[in-house]
């Protein structure tokens, strides 16, 4: 092997290893160098914020107080840009709730659990449901994403969105409206109601979906009363969106759970679902969670890190 082959090789080699790590918990992550250009405005200044703890805060948006909870992962640098995810909680639940049930603060990463506004019926609830308040959720994400940015070390190509539920369809609505700001989005359980609106986002997004196929709240094969899509409906639309190829690749990961795969997928996008034969209306997990104290066979959380790490925003 020629001296120039060997270090085009150890580059490439080093390149795939700090993408991979971008999402992962603590140490690993940590070491890896600056990437100062990918940094936002609060680079370099001290994040007022406790590494490894969250911190509950709120702003204004449209005259009203809206309330989250931040957490900094204990690596946190201020001078290394850091992926910034926000989780959000399904109908009737808190940011607390959706922190403990998620387990997203073991990421190396600025977490953001937004609380939801109470809505039409009483409950917490997210833009976008026949439920929800008369307000712009899109406008809250918004002003999150900012502050986060202004105040912190974040690395603007690695902003993300998550959620379970209402929350989740919420996510997927993010990922149409602000396909500009945001790489990619997790949905678990996703309600996705045609009060949502139309879809047309500026770029492909990446999506990472989870439904179970026993869930009785939010059904797989949908529910025509609520005007709830059926699973695979909602998934080939997305697939449309993305330019993906129209049949996705089957892959049966457990014995109870196929993961599906579209291909193709214009600008190097990617629409992945995994479907949970037994799975109910839960995060799933291995271990008990908040949502459920019988465990599932796979993982959500360090399934949609790995996610999150292979899929940054395109450069400009």
């Amino acid at each position: 092997m020629s001296p120039s082959h060997r270090t085009r090789l150890a580059a490439s080699v080093v390149g795939a290893l700090l993408a991979a790590s971008a999402l992962t918990p603590g140490p690993a992550a940590a070491a890896a160098p600056p990437h100062r250009a990918a940094g936002s405005a609060g680079c370099g200044t001290p994040a007022g914020l406790t590494p490894g703890a969250s911190t509950a805060r709120s702003l204004t948006v449209d005259g009203a107080r809206r309330d989250y909870l931040v957490h900094l992962p204990a690596s946190y640098d201020p001078d290394r840009p850091t992926p910034l995810v926000l989780s959000f909680h399904g109908h009737g639940r808190t940011s607390g709730y959706q922190e403990r049930l998620t387990g997203m603060n073991a990421l190396d990463a600025v977490v953001v659990y937004p609380q939801g506004v109470t809505g039409t019926d009483g409950r917490s609830a997210w833009e976008g449901a026949p439920y929800s308040a008369d307000v712009d959720d899109i406008a809250f994400t918004k002003a999150l994403i900012g502050r986060a940015e202004k105040e912190l070390c974040v690395n603007t190509r690695r902003v993300f969105v998550s959620g379970k539920s209402n929350g989740g369809g919420f996510a997927a609505v993010v990922a149409c409206r602000l396909a500009d700001r945001v790489a990619a989005a997790a949905v678990v359980s996703g309600a996705f109601y045609p009060q949502g609106g139309s879809c047309a986002p500026r770029r492909p997004v990446p999506v990472l979906d989870f439904h179970g196929q026993a869930d009785t709240t939010i059904p797989y094969d949908g529910d025509p009363a609520k005007g709830l899509p059926a699973l695979p409906d909602w998934l080939a639309g997305w697939a449309g969106r993305d330019g993906c190829a129209a049949r996705p690749r089957e892959t049966r990961v457990r014995a109870d759970v196929v993961l599906r795969r579209w291909r193709s997928c214009d600008g190097g996008s990617a629409l992945e679902h995994y479907r949970i034969t037994d799975g109910g209306h839960v995060w799933p997990s291995t271990t008990p969670n908040e949502d459920s104290a019988t465990p599932a066979t796979i993982d959500a959380t360090p399934l949609i890190r790995d996610f999150f790490a292979r899929h940054p925003l395109p450069k400009s």
